[in-house]
């Protein structure tokens, strides 16, 4: 039986310096190629499109096309926790915990209880924001730069991951999951809450790849600590994978994992002495940051969308 491949296979050294290195040049052309050629389609399609349109007369706008999928509007009663997230305002542990503070009121009054039942026709306020269901659903995937939060709206006015999307879409999205102020790379964001719910729960275990820039060297001593569990003030904590993505500097190193505590990778090697000095997402759920520019983003597919709902445990 062919062994199955893992995400960091192309770290282990195989071949001699010089073929690795040859090999990895290679690829770096190769990639670059790839990528030239898929934006200069990209701006060939748009240069087309734009081209038939001024010939009709019409507007022409430069914001990307999002595909939406139109989501039937229930009849039936739902808790209030994910009614909320269904209309596109954050995942339904996040509801749960806003429902609890008192923010939400159902009707007029204040509703503390996370399950209270509630219909699509009943008057909801949250934060003293009238509510409706999403009835377009839209799904974005950006490679997040650092020094950008991952909140809808942060009281100290620091800038969030919704000023790099701007006017993409007239829903409101928020992200699935978190990366903190100073991690980089892949992030979606969608007003689906089934599916933002799907993705954060635990029990599906869904693998996240991160590169780590440490301050020095990761030990071998160390190396086998991490893969054997460490133990954090929250509880003991392990990784799926870990591999040194350059053998010549062991500063460097990938990271799979499935757990989704708070900060935990950085955790992870602070509780060795390490100061992680760049951490970036590079895989989300099988979604990458390929041909997607740092601070750019763009819409899933419906083949990308289709993919993820059957994400999960052992796919």
């Amino acid at each position: 039986m062919k062994k199955k491949a893992s995400h960091f296979d192309k770290f282990k050294p195989k071949k001699s310096n010089a073929a690795i290195k040859e090999q990895f040049k290679q690829e770096k052309r190769k990639f670059k190629k790839e990528k030239e050629e898929f934006f200069e389609k990209r701006k060939a399609e748009t240069r087309a499109q734009q081209s038939g349109l001024r010939s009709r007369g019409a507007v022409v706008s430069t914001t990307p096309t999002p595909i939406t999928h139109t989501r039937p509007q229930p009849t039936t009663q739902m808790p209030l926790n994910k009614y909320i997230a269904h209309a596109g305002i954050c995942g339904r542990r996040e509801a749960a915990e806003m429902v609890k503070k008192g923010l939400v009121k159902v009707n007029g009054k204040v509703v503390i209880e996370p399950g209270h039942k509630v219909l699509p026709t009943d008057d909801i306020i949250v934060n003293n924001k009238k509510t409706f269901l999403a009835k377009n659903l839209v799904y974005i995937l950006l490679n997040k730069p650092k020094d950008y939060i991952t909140t809808t709206d942060d009281p100290q006015n620091r800038k969030t991951v919704l000023d790099i999307i701007g006017k993409a879409t007239t829903e409101r999205v928020y992200p699935v999951g978190r990366l903190d102020r100073n991690t980089s790379g892949v992030l979606l964001l969608t007003n689906d809450g089934e599916l933002a719910q799907k993705l954060t729960h635990p029990s599906n275990e869904i693998k996240k790849v991160y590169h780590v820039t440490l301050d020095k060297e990761l030990t071998k001593k160390d190396f086998d600590k991490i893969l054997s569990g460490v133990k954090l003030e929250d509880g003991p904590a392990s990784v799926d994978v870990l591999a040194y993505a350059d053998m010549k500097d062991k500063t460097q190193v990938g990271v799979e994992i499935h757990s989704g505590r708070n900060r935990i990778v950085r955790r992870i090697f602070e509780s060795l002495g390490y100061d992680v000095k760049g951490l970036d997402r590079v895989i989300f759920a099988g979604l990458t940051k390929k041909n997607i520019e740092r601070g750019k983003f763009r819409f899933l597919s419906e083949k990308e969308v289709r993919d993820l709902k059957h994400f999960g445990k052992g796919k």
